[in-house]
């Protein structure tokens, strides 16, 4: 429940993405006043070679799959999901994750943002630490660039939780960003 008003939007990697779509439609733009973004996931990554023959194996490696009897087919899948093959072309995330899971994650992670990034009006911080490997330094250049108000912070030495890395650094920014002065304190989450 937001209240009266717009409000500050605080995320990291996934939380970032949400908060990148809410900015960018209609129907959630006006909750948010401004947006503090770290390590945000949404924009489409660079893809190497790597990347198309990792897919393109899975993709062999499931059609046949396809032609058993639907009875067969999740004994099957379940086969490949714990071959050695299989391991080395997921990630550990994917891997961890169980059936039901992984079909959200896919979706997930597949969904991008990058046709939308014009559309946001919030004024936004964008954090990412030069040593990230999940989010890139083209994917946080696209930001930068494509939301009309938006400035980017590197956080050198810092890796994808970039707010754990440089917690000082992020902190400042974040307050200075929202008005804050340094004795001020969130009121935090309320009962009732």
């Amino acid at each position: 429940h937001i209240g009266d008003g717009p409000v500050p939007f605080i995320g990291h990697s996934n939380g970032g993405r949400i908060s990148l779509f809410m900015a960018s439609t209609d129907e959630y733009a006006g909750l948010i006043e401004r947006m503090v973004l770290v390590s945000p996931s949404g924009v489409t990554p660079p893809r190497g070679m790597k990347y198309h023959v990792k897919k393109n194996l899975a993709n062999v490696l499931k059609a046949p799959i396809g032609l058993l009897p639907s009875a067969w087919q999740g004994e099957a899948h379940a086969h490949l999901r714990h071959s050695l093959v299989w391991s080395m072309l997921g990630s550990s995330d994917y891997q961890n994750l169980d059936e039901a899971m992984r079909g959200t994650f896919v979706k997930t992670v597949g969904f991008h943002v990058d046709d939308r990034l014009d559309r946001i009006t919030a004024p936004t911080l964008l954090f990412w630490g030069d040593k990230d490997t999940a989010i890139g330094a083209a994917q946080m250049n696209t930001l930068e660039q494509r939301i009309p108000d938006a400035g980017l912070v590197t956080l050198p030495g810092a890796a994808h939780y970039g707010y754990l890395d440089a917690p000082d650094v992020v902190m400042a920014g974040t307050r200075q960003f929202l008005g804050l002065s340094e004795g001020t304190r969130s009121a935090g989450p309320t009962k009732g």
